[in-house]
C-alpha cells in the first residue's frame, strides 16, 4: 500500500491512514465513520485486500474509535461483495470481541449476530463457528465473555456433530472459573435454550440453569432468575414441578437480596410461564413473602407488581386470593417505614378497584387510599392522585374529593418545586372529574397562587395548565373566571408577574376566541407597552405578534399598529429588535404580515382585481386592506407568503375567470411575483 504513493486511486486509502495516525482523536473518529465511503471508493475486492486488514492489525485504539469501528463492520456485507464474502469481515470483529471494554465487545458480539445472518449454511460451519470455538477457548476472560453470545445464532443452522461441540463449550463456559463468563453465560442460558431441541434443554439446559442458579456469586445467580422465565415458556406443565420449581423456591428465598429483588422484578413474567396451577400453590405464597421481605428494595419491587400479579390471578379464584393473601400484605405496606415501597405500592394499588369491583373497593381499598392521601411522603399522595381514573371508573371521585382538597394543597404548597410542577399536570385531569363547580369552589385560587411562584417553571407550567382548563371548561367560563384575574396580574408591582399576564394572554388568546381577546386582553397588552421595564415591553412586541392572528383587521391597523411603531423607535435595543421583528415579518407570522405586505402581480391578475372592485397602487401591488376584502367576499385567503402559499392563491384565482387572457400559465408566473414589504 506504501509503494502506490502516486496512484490517485489510493488516494481515500491515504486519507484514512493518515486520519487513523493522527493524535487527535475526533479525527481518527471521524475517519472510522467515513469507513463505508472509503469502502465504496476502493471497491469490493480493494476493501478484502487492502481496507479489511489494516482495520485488523491497526486495532488499538481509544475505546469510542473502536466503538464507532465495531459499529460500521456491522453494516459492511454489501462492501465487501455481499454474503458470499462476508466472512472476511469476522477476522477485525473477532479482534474487536477480545478487547477490554464491555461496549465495544457488546457491539462486536452485535455486528457478528448481525452477519451470521448473512453466512450460508456451509460458510456459517467454515468461517463463523471456528470463530466462536477460539473465542470460546481463548485464555483472556473477555473473548470467552463474547462467545456466549454467539452460540444461539450459529446452533440453529449447524450439522448435528458441530451442535454437540457448541452445547459442550456452552457448557463448559457455565462452570468458568471467572465469574465474568460465568455471568454472562447465565444472561444467554434462557436464549440459548430457545434454540435447543426439547430433549437437550431437558438434559443440559436444566442442570446447568441448576448450577448457575447455585452459584456462589449472587450477581450469577441472580441472572439464572432472568432465565428461568424462557426455560419455563419451553417446558411442558408436566415437567414444571419437578424441573424448575424446585430452583425457582430456593432464589425466591435466596440469602442475597438481589436474587429475591431479581424474582420479585420478574414475578409477572414467572407467573405466565408457570400457570395457574402452580401460580395457586406456590407462587402466592411467595409473593406474600416478598411483599413482607426484610429488605425494603426487594417490598418495593414486589410492591410494584402487585396490580400485574392480581390481574394475572385464574378468575375463578382471583377475587377470593387477593382478598385472603394479597390484601392484608397491601394493608401493612400502606404504612411501611420506607417512604420508596409507599410510593412503588401508590403507583399501583388504584389499579385494585378495577379488579375487586365497587363494594370491595368502597370496604377494603377506599381506606388505603385515604391514608395514603394523607401520606406525609410527597411522591406516595403525588402517586395516588395521578392514577385517581382507575377509582373514578369505578366509585367515582367524589367518595375522595375530602380528602384529596388537603393532600392536593399540600402539594401545591411542597417545598420541592419538583413536586409543585407534578401536581400542576394533573390538575387538568382533576379539574375534568371533579367538575366546574368543585374546581371553582376549592381548586381555582390555588392554579391562580401558581402564576406567581418564585420559579419560572412553575410559573410556566400554570400558564399551560390555564389554557386546558379554558379548552376543558370553555371560553365563557374563563370570561367569567380565569381572565380577570390573569388581567389583575398586569397591575401587579413586581415585573415577573406582570410578564406572566402577557404569557397567559399569548397561551389564552386562542382558546378565548376574538372577541374576549379583542376587548378584553389587546387593551391590557396595549397599555403594557408604556411599562417601565424594558423586559415587559418587548414582551409586549412579541405577545402583540403572537395575538396578531386572532384580531381583526380593524384592530391590527388602528391599535396594533401604532403601539409597534412607538416600540420600534423605543431607547431599549432588545425592545426595538422585537418590535421590529413584528413589524418585519422575518417569522411569516408576524402582525405585519397582516399589516404592511404587498405583493406586485401580472398585469392580467391585476385585472381581476380591478374587476372585482379591489384598489391597487401604483406598480400593482394589491394592499392587505385589498385582502380582508377577499376574505370577507369569500373568494381569497392568503396565509403566508410562500411559494407554497402563492401557488394555492394562483389556483384560487384562476377558478375566479374574471380577466381576459388568465390561463392556467399564471398560475406559474404568480409563483415569480415579486413580494416585498413596504
Amino acid at each position: 500500500m506504501a509503494g502506490a504513493d502516486g496512484d490517485d486511486s489510493l488516494y481515500p486509502i491515504a486519507v484514512l491512514i493518515d486520519e487513523l495516525r493522527n493524535e487527535d482523536v475526533q479525527l481518527r473518529l471521524n475517519s472510522i465513520k467515513k469507513l463505508s465511503t472509503i469502502a465504496l471508493a476502493l471497491g469490493v475486492e480493494r476493501t478484502r485486500t487492502e481496507l479489511l486488514p489494516f482495520l485488523t492489525d491497526t486495532i488499538y485504539d481509544e475505546d469510542e474509535v473502536l466503538l464507532a469501528l465495531a459499529e460500521q463492520l456491522g453494516n459492511f456485507t454489501m462492501l465487501v461483495g455481499g454474503p458470499e464474502y462476508v466472512h472476511c469481515l469476522l477476522p477485525p470483529l473477532e479482534s474487536l470481541a477480545t478487547v477490554e471494554e464491555t461496549v465495544v465487545r457488546d457491539k462486536a458480539v452485535e455486528s457478528l449476530r448481525k452477519i451470521s445472518q448473512e453466512h450460508s449454511p456451509v460458510d456459517l460451519e467454515v468461517h463463523f463457528e471456528p470463530l466462536v470455538k477460539r473465542l470460546a477457548s481463548g485464555d483472556w476472560f473477555t473473548s470467552r465473555t463474547s462467545a456466549c453470545g454467539l452460540f444461539s445464532v450459529c446452533y440453529p443452522r449447524v450439522s448435528s456433530t458441530v451442535k454437540a461441540e457448541i452445547r459442550q463449550h456452552f457448557r463448559t463456559l457455565c462452570s468458568d472459573d471467572t465469574p465474568m463468563v460465568r455471568r454472562a453465560a447465565a444472561s444467554k442460558l434462557g436464549e440459548f435454550a430457545k434454540v435447543l431441541e426439547l430433549d437437550y434443554v431437558k438434559s443440559d439446559i436444566i442442570s446447568l440453569f441448576t448450577a448457575l442458579a447455585s452459584d456462589e456469586q449472587d450477581s450469577v445467580r441472580l441472572l439464572a432468575v432472568e432465565a428461568c422465565v424462557s426455560i419455563a415458556t419451553l417446558l411442558p406443565q408436566e415437567d414444571l414441578e419437578t424441573l424448575v420449581m424446585p430452583t425457582l423456591r430456593q432464589a425466591a428465598e435466596d440469602k442475597s437480596w438481589r436474587v429475591r429483588y431479581m424474582v420479585a422484578d420478574k414475578f409477572s413474567e414467572l407467573q405466565k410461564a408457570v400457570g395457574p396451577e402452580i401460580t395457586k400453590n406456590d407462587l402466592v405464597p411467595a409473593f406474600q413473602n416478598l411483599l413482607k421481605d426484610c429488605e425494603a428494595e426487594v417490598r418495593a419491587a414486589a410492591a410494584n407488581k402487585v396490580k400485574e400479579f392480581c390481574e394475572n390471578l385464574p378468575e375463578d379464584s382471583r377475587e377470593q386470593i387477593i382478598m385472603t393473601h394479597i390484601l392484608p400484605c397491601v394493608k401493612e405496606l400502606v404504612s411501611d417505614t420506607n417512604q420508596h415501597v409507599k410510593s412503588a405500592l401508590a403507583s399501583v394499588i388504584m389499579g385494585l378497584s378495577t379488579i375487586l369491583g365497587k363494594d370491595n373497593t368502597i370496604e377494603h381499598l377506599l381506606p388505603l387510599f385515604l391514608a395514603q392521601l394523607k401520606d406525609e411522603c410527597p411522591e406516595v399522595r403525588l402517586n395516588i392522585i395521578s392514577n385517581l381514573d382507575c377509582v373514578n371508573e369505578v366509585i367515582g371521585i367524589r367518595q375522595l374529593s375530602q380528602s384529596l382538597l388537603p393532600a392536593i394543597v399540600e402539594l401545591a404548597e411542597d417545598a420541592k418545586w419538583r413536586v409543585r410542577l407534578a401536581i400542576i399536570e394533573y390538575m387538568p385531569l382533576l379539574a375534568g372529574q371533579l367538575g366546574v363547580e368543585f374546581f371553582d369552589e376549592k381548586l381555582n385560587t390555588l392554579c391562580m397562587a401558581w402564576l406567581i411562584d418564585h420559579v419560572y417553571a412553575i410559573r410556566e407550567a400554570a400558564t399551560c395548565n390555564l389554557m386546558k382548563l379554558v379548552e376543558k371548561f370553555g371560553a365563557e367560563w374563563a370570561q367569567n373566571t380565569i381572565v380577570p384575574k390573569v388581567l389583575g396580574m398586569a397591575n401587579d408591582p413586581n415585573y415577573l408577574h406582570r410578564m406572566t399576564t402577557l404569557f397567559c394572554i399569548n397561551a389564552l388568546s386562542e382558546a378565548c376566541g376574538q372577541d374576549i381577546t379583542t376587548k378584553q386582553m389587546l387593551p391590557v397588552v396595549l397599555k403594557m407597552s408604556n411599562d417601565q421595564v424594558a423586559n415587559v415591553r418587548f414582551n409586549v412586541a412579541k405577545s402583540l405578534q403572537k395575538i396578531g392572528p386572532v384580531l381583526d383587521s380593524n384592530a391590527l391597523q388602528t391599535e396594533v399598529k401604532p403601539v409597534l411603531e412607538k416600540l420600534a423607535t423605543d431607547t431599549d435595543m432588545d425592545v426595538k429588535y422585537f418590535a421590529q421583528e413584528a413589524i418585519s415579518g422575518t417569522t411569516g407570522s408576524s402582525v405585519l404580515g397582516f399589516l404592511t405586505l404587498s405583493i406586485c402581480w401580472p398585469a392580467c391578475v391585476q385585472r381581476v382585481f380591478r374587476d372585482k372592485g379591489l384598489k391597487l397602487n401604483n406598480g400593482g401591488h394589491m394592499r392587505m386592506s385589498a385582502k380582508h376584502d377577499l376574505q370577507r367576499r369569500g373568494d381569497f385567503v392568503q396565509e403566508n407568503v410562500s411559494a407554497a402559499g402563492v401557488l394555492r392563491q394562483a389556483r384560487m384565482l384562476q377558478s375566479l375567470h374574471a380577466a381576459p387572457g388568465f390561463a392556467v400559465n399564471d398560475c406559474l408566473i404568480l409563483c415569480c411575483c415579486t413580494v416585498k414589504v413596504t
